[in-house]
């Protein structure tokens, strides 16, 4: 008979569970970790070779004889001087010989700096990173489920909890500081919140492209001087250099080349509608953002051969019954898949969006939402995973206590990126033998399944795998209240990326920092 009372042995067995527990939870050598960053995806492929083949031939037939309008005169210099052609209609069209050549000099692996050195990204094949974006306006507040603006305090606390987050690999602005009404201020402070949050790398933007200098600047200073800065840039520009349908953004593209010059990564962001700005097929849509990507790739390579830039094929869903963005849709999932094939196609460095929510909180639609993007991005080989955690409303409205939830999230989608491994070993024929021919009939505490018990298997920090009775007996915990309070003791506790004293002093008598000291 069960002993449901609290005996000795009941203890025993709880003690032990507990001790388990713990040593599940304390940290692992990187060797024995069963997911790390930049994992090779790659299975998943939505695409056939002549899907992908056909929508090559129908992103340069898009160049060669649509082209793309509003190209700052910066730009009609630099393309046309590469081979481009300004049309009278003031469109520029790429013959497709010089797109092909072009991309002969693309970069093909870029490594995304770290400022401590420990969390390089290297962004090349399938290897797949997971992290924020998505400059929502507005942060979401669980407990009065509500909506309010966001601040340049929430955009410092997002990047704290992410620099304690495993599964969260880089930081891009998840939110607008719309307490600084001064766009450069913005800009500025945009960049001393986030790496004085986080030693991950960090993406940000530019309002205006006089802004680039001043930023650089400060980077300079945080990096202790511009050789050092230029030999391990810490901070990339997500710059929007496309209006879609098929028009440079003329100031976005201004700031790109600044950002070029000053040894700065680019994201090549091209973000069209379904349904609205781009296509509504989902083969139309990704054409599109790969002829735009493309475009942007023969720009930055004719202001610099060989510059980094990250294809950001970025095409999102509409609901087209009300005109809706659908993040988390089916149709968005296999977007963001067919655009990471597509990077491949072109053996280049590639990022999309995944992993954010339409739903308002973290919910379950939220979680079904979530998870099937993100899975299906990592499947697919992508190398970065933008807005993977946190997002809500369709990029309205970003959450910490979500944030921390989607690295349980993301870490599962990682086990699954990191597939089944077929060895001598992992097939355990001996152990069946063992345990089958005159063993226990078990294989529970055999030495083969506690040697690989954590680095086969990823255990969730605040997932809830407990029964029904201990989950009473432990006052039915509510998984967003662990995470609350997992985001108050990580923010209770002091930045672990903060500047020296004597360096913050120097940022803030030279730059309006909005952050207390």
């Amino acid at each position: 008979m069960t002993d449901q009372s609290g005996s000795p042995a009941r203890a025993l067995r709880s003690g032990g569970r507990a001790a388990r527990r713990a040593a599940r939870s304390s940290a692992l050598p990187e060797h024995l970790r069963p997911i790390r960053p930049g994992m090779d995806g790659g299975t998943l492929k939505p695409l056939t070779q002549d899907g992908m083949e056909r929508i090559h031939r129908a992103a340069l037939d898009a160049l060669e004889q649509i082209g793309l309008a509003d190209a700052p005169p910066s730009g009609v210099e630099y393309l046309t001087k590469a081979g481009c052609i300004q049309g009278d209609d003031g469109r520029i069209r790429f013959p497709r010989a010089l797109v092909e050549d072009m991309l002969t000099k693309a970069n093909r692996s870029i490594t995304l700096c770290s400022r401590d050195g420990k969390h390089d990204l290297e962004l090349s094949g399938n290897r797949v990173h997971y992290g924020t974006a998505g400059a929502a306006v507005h942060m979401v507040d669980v407990e009065g489920r509500n909506y309010r603006d966001s601040t340049v305090q929430d955009l410092h606390d997002a990047a704290r909890i992410c620099n304690q987050l495993d599964n969260i690999h880089f930081v891009q602005r998840p939110m607008v500081c719309r307490d600084i009404a001064d766009n450069l201020e913005m800009d500025l402070n945009s960049i001393y919140a986030t790496t004085s949050g986080t030693t991950k790398h960090i993406g940000v933007s530019f309002t205006e492209p006089g802004f680039v200098a001043p930023a650089v600047e400060m980077l300079h200073m945080i990096a202790g001087g511009e050789d050092k800065w230029r030999e391990r840039p810490f901070v990339s520009n997500s710059n929007c250099f496309v209006v879609p349908p098929m028009k440079f953004a003329t100031e976005s593209c201004e700031v790109m080349e600044e950002c070029i010059k000053h040894g700065m990564p680019v994201l090549l962001l091209s973000a069209g509608m379904a349904g609205a700005t781009a296509p509504s097929t989902i083969a139309g849509a990704i054409t599109q953002a790969v002829a735009e990507c493309l475009a942007g790739l023969v720009y930055v390579n004719a202001v610099k051969p060989g510059a980094p830039a990250i294809v950001g094929t970025w095409p999102f869903g509409l609901d087209l019954r009300t005109g809706a963005m659908t993040m988390g849709s089916g149709e968005q999932a296999l977007l963001t898949a067919g655009c990471a094939q597509m990077h491949k196609f072109y053996g280049l460095p590639g990022g999309a969006a995944a992993g954010a929510s339409d739903s308002k909180l973290p919910d379950m639609q939220a979680g079904w939402e979530q998870m099937c993007s993100n899975v299906m991005a990592g499947l697919s080989g992508l190398n970065m995973v933008y807005e993977a955690a946190g997002m809500h409303a369709s990029l309205l409205g970003f959450c910490h206590e979500s944030l921390i939830l989607g690295d349980d999230l993301i870490g599962q989608a990682l086990r699954c990126v990191r597939g089944i491994e077929v060895t001598d070993e992992t097939l355990a024929l001996d152990q069946i033998a063992e345990v089958c021919l005159g063993g226990t009939g078990h294989y529970l505490g055999t030495e083969q399944t506690l040697g690989r018990m954590q680095a086969d298997y990823v255990y969730p920090t605040l997932g809830d795998r407990t029964s029904p009775k201990e989950w009473a007996e432990m006052d039915k915990p509510d998984l967003l209240q662990k995470a609350k309070t997992r985001k108050e003791k990580i923010l209770s506790e002091r930045s672990a990326a903060r500047f020296d004293p004597e360096l913050d002093l120097a940022i803030r008598g030279k730059f309006n920092i909005h952050l207390g000291a």
